[in-house]
């Protein structure tokens, strides 16, 4: 049951200046599950400072990322642009980034009279793009890409790896790969080094030292960007510690499992589809968690950094993912895909206490909501107009208890390619249909009764008007698109795919 907004409990003085606007500090993480929260009901990995973010403000239980990876889901989160406008519809690195996407959240802030810096992982092109901000320190992983194409210096491109050279102990050779444990590997081992040499150590200590720095007469939009629970997977080691003992399970498996066959690749240590032995899998998941504990554990850090400098009870704190991890569901790792493992992720929104005195505290919201509903969201609550490029809609009035919208969206269409196809979903977080393009694959589940996916009930009768209908909205989501997907009002298999539309591919090819 809501009840109305309480100034948080941490220590909070009134020394500082106050401003009329509010501040904003946008969290984003990699690769975290919708699901992964304790406060949602998981029954394992352990989140209880989310969990009090989340008591404090407003939980969206239906939340999804459209484009499943990190470069087109920071797209969406940067523009509030849904694939259709933004045109990225799979992984691509090196698309110059503010050329393609020139207008931002973080870049209408910044031209109201915000001050703007982003902490942590960007993941656009060229590294160092600002993309809107005043100022980056980055640290994007282990990005492929930026640490070999075109002979550039990693250095010059990762904040962190420069900071990490100069501790005490390290050496002019220090890396982060010193373990060997790759980015999408699913190899899984405990942090070798001091915790606070660990990069989700980093964000949160330069974001504390930026938080002293900043300029105090303006409000600050902080972009807070952790890499982790993102592979590898090397939590602390008390981390590691927590779930390392849980009992073995074995991860869902539906009667579908088998769709994607051909790109089975058991015991493999990056796979995307495969099953891996249960130890291995079991120290995958230990990973996972860990890192999600260990971010939670940071979060409590940097929340209580903001009230060390009195400034909780002005900031509007938003945390959410790019996308999640399939983490072994259906026999699937990674992301990339439309099933829930992948595509939903967690968002939580707490008003400043200051500015939303009577917002109701500890709700949770089920309407279907995206990353791109993000970027106007900021701007409401920081009192901008969203540009008309803008595709989402703020949730502002979902979290402040002010009437919401009478019609929200429908459904919500999801596509990624993926598996030598284009893979796309329709869903409004209680059903879901899905489409592959290559052989016409076709799956339909009601995530109301079977949330876990187990069930494709895309041959049963009782239900074929429904799924009807829920092609029927797939084939208006892609009726007109260059690929040519829909011809006379029919799903069409077998056409060349695209990881984005044609005009973004010749800024790359220019």
């Amino acid at each position: 049951m809501s009840v109305p907004y309480a100034p948080s409990t941490r220590a909070s003085g009134s020394r500082s200046r106050k401003l009329d606007r509010p501040n904003v500090m946008l969290i984003c993480v990699d690769q975290m599950r919708g699901d992964a929260l304790s406060g949602a009901g998981h029954p394992v990995v352990k989140t209880p400072h989310l969990d009090e973010i989340a008591d404090e403000g407003t939980r969206f239980a239906r939340t999804y990322s459209a484009t499943p990876t990190c470069v087109p889901a920071r797209v969406a989160l940067f523009t509030g642009q849904s694939q259709e406008r933004h045109g990225r519809y799979g992984y691509r690195d090196g698309v110059p980034f503010t050329q393609a996407h020139p207008v931002t959240m973080q870049g209408v802030l910044r031209e109201q009279g915000y001050q703007t810096q982003a902490i942590g992982k960007m993941h656009v092109f060229p590294e160092r793009s600002r993309c809107g901000f005043d100022d980056v320190r980055l640290h994007d992983g282990f990005l492929h890409f930026g640490r070999r194409a075109g002979g550039r210096h990693l250095e010059s491109n990762d904040d962190y790896l420069t900071w990490l050279r100069r501790q005490p102990g390290m050496d002019a050779h220090a890396d982060y790969f010193d373990d060997g444990l790759g980015c999408n590997s699913q190899l899984a081992m405990p942090w070798n080094r001091d915790e606070y040499l660990h990069p989700t150590n980093w964000v949160v200590h330069e974001t504390l030292d930026w938080l002293q720095r900043r300029d105090p007469t303006v409000p600050f939009f902080s972009y807070v960007s952790f890499h982790r629970p993102h592979a590898p997977f090397n939590p602390p080691q008390w981390a590691w510690d927590q779930y390392i003992d849980r009992p073995r399970t074995d991860p869902p498996r539906g009667d579908w499992a088998g769709a994607f066959e051909e790109f089975r690749r058991d015991n493999y240590h990056q796979t995307k589809f495969g099953r891996l032995d249960p130890e291995t899998h079991h120290r995958t998941v230990t990973g996972y968690y860990g890192l999600i504990t260990h971010i939670d554990m940071q979060l409590n850090r940097l929340f209580e950094g903001l009230a060390d400098y009195e400034l909780l009870d002005d900031t509007v704190i938003i945390f959410t993912s790019d996308h999640g991890d399939m983490m072994g569901d259906h026999d699937m790792y990674r992301k990339s895909v439309g099933f829930e493992g992948s595509a939903h992720v967690p968002l939580i929104v707490r008003p400043a206490p200051r500015f939303a005195p009577d917002a109701p505290r500890g709700q949770v919201i089920t309407e279907v909501t995206e990353l791109r509903d993000i970027m106007p969201t900021v701007l409401d609550f920081a009192g901008v107009e969203a540009p008309d490029t803008v595709d989402g809609a703020s949730l502002k009035p979902f979290v402040t208890g002010t009437p919401a919208p009478e019609v929200w969206r429908r459904d919500l269409h999801g596509e990624h390619t993926h598996f030598d196809q284009s893979l796309h979903w329709v869903t409004d977080g209680k059903r879901k249909y899905l489409w592959a393009s290559a052989k016409g694959i076709e799956q339909f589940f009601d995530l109301e009764e079977d949330p876990q996916e187990l069930h494709n009930l895309i041959d049963d009768p009782t239900r074929s008007a429904e799924i009807d209908d829920w092609r029927g909205r797939l084939i208006n989501y892609l009726d007109g698109r260059e690929e040519g997907y829909v011809a006379n009002g029919e799903l069409i298999t077998g056409r060349p795919v695209q990881t984005e539309r044609s005009d973004i591919t010749a800024l790359v090819t220019a």
